[in-house]
């Protein structure tokens, strides 16, 4: 039976354990908190999982929470103006509906199912030092914890990381209390741009204490938005982001205090829905930080010499504006537990682990790409196609859905001549 080392305990690390288990390896998991912990401790992310990662979660029976859980079955869109106007403002349908499962909750519950069939659990602080004792006992190790030192061992990719300093502030609340928008349903995630100052979400929830909503500032780094401390090393999420947390920043009552105040100045549309009154969904429910987007080598050398696999976000860490880290997340489990078992009883070597990354990446560039040009001033082009899915749905759609396909936003959203034909058919008889 080939042995699995495994360090980290989020979406990645876990969804994996349980994918190689359910599969006979023989899996160990490195954390550094036990799931009581997990589940008691402060949130981790916002997070919203979209179709295609929620279905490798069902292919291996993991969506434990679906029928509690609020579907997502849109996205909107505004975008502010002066005086509390929306210059620009849609929904667009998803194809297939989201979801979005606090991260204490189903970390917590993967970790119990993970040793309740029998998988070996240690809670321990792991250092390069201490896997170096441990990697002659695995046949693979793989490093799936997206902060912390272990992360330094692999060296940054320049070419493909063209920021060396967060683009973003972000500040999460998890809240009770939120009415519906006006006009529109509580089933979509709404974001909303202001202008120089960040972008703003609103997502349902499943958390500890039931259904919830998510409030997530994304700030521009020295803006009014950047008010709430909080670590600078560690990431935190966007509409689909995984996240690390990390002591520090404001009290909870301060943050949400923060929140709602930046909500009445810049959105009040959404600082309506908190006039009933909302409140924390307990003592852990904030989190601040910021993050660099960061594409790494894939493979680095603990002492000894031992070549270890880099996961999820210690290779591929996006900012979280596009919601896009926990999908990515799931996506690179799936992609990694397919190339395990299909590499047999070969020798997990280097050629083995930078293909299982290559393959990843080429299936997760494309979301790099948007992630890295929406933090970026706003391109003539992307403006002019956010406004055009105001008057029509189909553009409105199709923008939604690239929060599940990023591939497709390259062939209509990214380059200026390629959104200028796309607008341009639907002048044509023939478009759709």
């Amino acid at each position: 039976m080939r042995r699995i080392l495994i360090v980290g305990a989020g979406q990645s690390g876990l969804q994996l354990a349980l994918g190689l288990q359910s599969h006979g390896y023989d899996v160990t998991v490195v954390t550094n908190r036990t799931a009581e912990r997990i589940r008691g401790g402060r949130v981790l992310s916002s997070q919203c999982m979209f179709d295609t990662a929620l279905g490798h979660e069902r292919a291996l029976g993991l969506d434990f929470w679906v029928d509690e859980t609020p579907r997502i079955e849109a996205v909107g869109l505004s975008v502010a103006g002066p005086e509390g106007t929306r210059l620009i403002d849609f929904v667009g349908r998803l194809d297939g509906y989201a979801q979005s499962v606090d991260q204490r909750v189903k970390m917590a519950g993967w970790l119990e199912t993970f040793e309740r069939r029998g998988g070996r659990v240690e809670v321990r602080e792991a250092d390069a030092a201490a896997l170096d004792a441990l990697a002659p006992g695995y046949d693979l190790v793989l490093i799936a914890a997206g902060k912390g030192d272990l992360t330094s061992l692999f060296e940054r990719d320049a070419a493909r990381s063209p920021y060396d300093r967060p683009q973003r502030v972000l500040a999460v609340a998890y809240v009770h209390g939120l009415g519906p928008r006006a006009d529109y349903d509580r089933s979509a995630v709404h974001c909303n741009v202001v202008p120089g100052v960040g972008e703003f979400f609103v997502m349902p929830c499943l958390t500890t204490s039931g259904p919830c909503d998510i409030l997530l500032w994304e700030g521009v780094p020295g803006g009014p938005v950047d008010v709430f401390g909080g670590p600078t090393g560690g990431p935190t999420g966007g509409p689909g982001s995984s996240a690390g947390s990390a002591p520090g920043g404001i009290g909870p009552a301060e943050h949400l205090r923060l929140t709602l105040d930046l909500m009445k100045t810049f959105i009040p549309w959404e600082y309506d829905r908190t006039r009933g009154g909302v409140e924390l969904t307990d003592a852990g429910a904030t989190l601040a930080g910021r993050l660099t987007p960061t594409v790494r080598r894939p493979i680095a050398e603990l002492p000894g010499g031992t070549p270890v696999l880099g996961v999820a976000d210690v290779v591929v860490a996006n900012d979280p504006l596009t919601g896009q880290g926990a999908n990515n997340a799931a996506k690179c489990a799936a992609g990694y537990l397919a190339a395990i078992l299909a590499h047999g009883d070969k020798p997990f070597d280097r050629d083995f682990m930078q293909a299982a990354f290559d393959d990843y990446w080429t299936a997760t560039r494309a979301s790099t790409d948007w992630s890295n040009t929406m933090v970026a001033p706003p391109q003539e082009h992307i403006l002019t196609l956010l406004g055009a899915a105001g008057g029509n749905p189909a553009i409105a759609d199709r923008f939604a859905n690239g929060f599940d396909n990023p591939a497709d936003l390259d062939d209509w959203f990214l380059d200026a001549d390629k959104a200028a034909a796309y607008l341009a058919s639907f002048a044509e008889p023939s478009a759709k």
